[in-house]
């Protein structure tokens, strides 16, 4: 069989079905083997690299599952590269396959259609894992070992190269079954250090991120156990449902910190807490990672378990028991800090508004995708989470112009489920046009596009902070009502959170296509105070 063929049934051997792609000239031999291949692969075709990079991310972050997107080499790769790099930092397993140049003349600088000076070199910045397929016959095993890396210690992005005079050749090709994943035994002792700062531990605090995403069921029993507050920000929300009064945000966790005495992170960098927060010698910090190398960069844990979370955490609640002290219930202490919090946080009118309405229409398994605007900033606080995987961040990359495209590839993968995407106008047109592409793979998201006619989070900034002086914030905007009209979605403008809901309402409803809302709003009050927090201990 050809490179392309070889590759395309690794794939499949693999569990992967669907790949989003941007096809060109350099990738033809791939998508021939793509179209033999029937229906058994999906191609979702995008109108810009980045649409389909930024899809894969979204379909990666909404299963757990590794997703694949395919673009040309050169210009093709580098307009991928702030998904990739988001991939990286989010810990997401996506699979980009590059085209290459032909194989002979890579490294020579001749001036070949899409050349890039070591091409090779760029990708491997921006991903764990990354090889060049030579030929047919090494395909298979060249796949599954970059699908394997994505389980190995922290999860993260791969990819892989190929030329263009390759993707076509065939030979004799022996299929590659997956690779088996070795995981290194969980430390008993660690886990016996563990249980006994935890068991005698007067505070204790639970932080979650991203890597505690499928240990939601082992967190809410070692949150009960412990009566431990667990806080989520970002990628840590809905790990322990919101109605659960031990689940708290930023502002509240910054607040109970002075009287930790023990935190668990789980999943997380703690890089806020240990670097900003500040930490004394009253402070035990116990870190559940996957990377070896990362319980030590923000500062040497007193345990650290290494492994999955959700492995480590059951043998952690084997172990507590033994060394659990006997504890009261903080369901009502809890509830009076939640009251409090609420209404330190009912500052922000128009955004808690706004989000009470989407609140009100998302179902509980709804999935909410988060973007760089101020209603973004105020979900992280106080949108209501009840499952994990339903709150889907950018992390510590916090890039603009992500939400929409991302949220495309999480409706595509998650068509069982509404899809939310909140956008401000400066980062809803970083991929509007992919609104053809909803249109044409019928993806029915939702997205609501916060119109201000500004770069609202710049402005604000410049306005506070800098004394008015106001530079390149403004924006002219289309009618963003016929902007997404012209493509054939629906769309509609709304003045209210009560308009909002019924539209919302509507828009989840309308399963064959996308639909947009535009809200225009005004300046809205600041969160930074409850985001940018000082030092309180140390």
């Amino acid at each position: 069989m050809t490179t392309g063929q070889a590759v395309v049934n690794a794939l499949l051997a693999h569990g992967i079905d669907t790949v989003y792609a941007l096809p060109g000239v350099h990738n033809d031999h791939f998508f021939d083997a793509l179209y033999k291949a029937g229906n058994r692969v999906r191609v979702v075709h995008t109108r810009h690299e980045q649409g389909c990079a930024y899809m894969a991310l979204g379909a990666a972050l909404a299963t757990g599952k590794p997703q694949v997107y395919s673009v040309v080499p050169g210009p093709g790769l580098l307009n991928t590269g702030a998904a990739l790099l988001t991939a990286y930092s989010m810990n997401a397993p996506v699979l980009g396959l590059i085209g290459q140049i032909p194989q002979s003349t890579i490294r020579r600088d001749l001036g070949q259609l899409h050349e890039i000076r070591d091409q090779a070199g760029i990708i491997e910045r921006l991903v764990d894992h990354s090889a060049r397929i030579p030929r047919a016959a090494d395909a298979p095993r060249l796949v599954a070992e970059a699908i394997r890396s994505m389980s190995i210690d922290r999860p993260g992005p791969a990819a892989l190269e190929c030329g263009m005079d390759v993707w076509g050749r065939a030979e004799p090709v022996v299929d590659c079954a997956p690779l088996p994943v070795f995981e290194p035994p969980i430390d008993d002792d660690a886990v016996t250090a563990a249980a006994k700062l935890l068991g005698a531990a007067k505070n204790p605090m639970i932080v979650c991120g991203g890597g505690a995403q499928d240990a939601a069921k082992e967190v809410t029993r070692l949150s009960a156990m412990l009566q431990a507050p667990v806080l989520g920000y970002r990628r840590g929300r809905g790990i322990l449902d919101s109605r659960d009064p031990l689940s708290i945000t930023l502002p509240l966790a910054h607040e109970m910190w002075p009287e930790v005495d023990v935190v668990i992170g789980v999943g997380t960098r703690l890089l806020q807490q240990l670097t900003v927060w500040g930490t004394d010698k009253n402070l035990k910090v116990i870190r559940v990672e996957a990377d070896p190398d990362e319980p030590e960069r923000a500062g040497k844990p007193d345990v650290a378990l290494l492994g999955d979370s959700a492995a480590v955490l059951r043998k952690l609640l084997a172990a507590l028991p033994a060394h659990n002290a006997k504890r009261k219930s903080r369901k009502a202490e809890m509830q009076e800090r939640q009251a409090k919090l609420a209404k330190r946080l009912a500052k922000l009118v128009p955004q808690m508004a706004i989000l009470d309405a989407i609140r009100a229409e998302l179902p509980e398994n709804g999935i909410f995708v988060d973007e760089v605007t101020q209603i973004g900033f105020a979900a992280r606080l106080a949108l209501p989470v009840y499952n994990p995987r339903t709150f889907i961040s950018p992390g510590y990359q916090d890039n603009l112009g992500w939400g929409f495209a991302t949220a495309l590839g999480v409706q595509d993968a998650r068509r069982d489920v509404p899809v939310l995407s909140i956008t401000g106008d400066g980062g809803f047109l970083y991929t509007a046009t992919e609104m053809a592409s909803a249109v044409r793979h019928k993806i029915p998201l939702v997205t609501v596009v916060f119109n201000n006619n500004a770069y609202g989070n710049v402005k604000l900034i410049q306005q506070e902070w800098y004394g008015g002086r106001t530079i390149a914030s403004d924006l002219t905007n289309p009618d963003f009502v016929k902007f997404a009209e012209s493509f054939g979605a629906a769309a509609e403008r709304v003045e209210t959170p009560a308009e909002l809901r019924a539209a919302l309402r509507r828009g989840f409803r309308r399963r064959g296509g996308p639909t947009l809302i535009d809200m225009p709003v005004q300046a809205m009050p600041s969160p930074w105070e409850f985001i940018m927090m000082p030092r309180v201990r140390g």
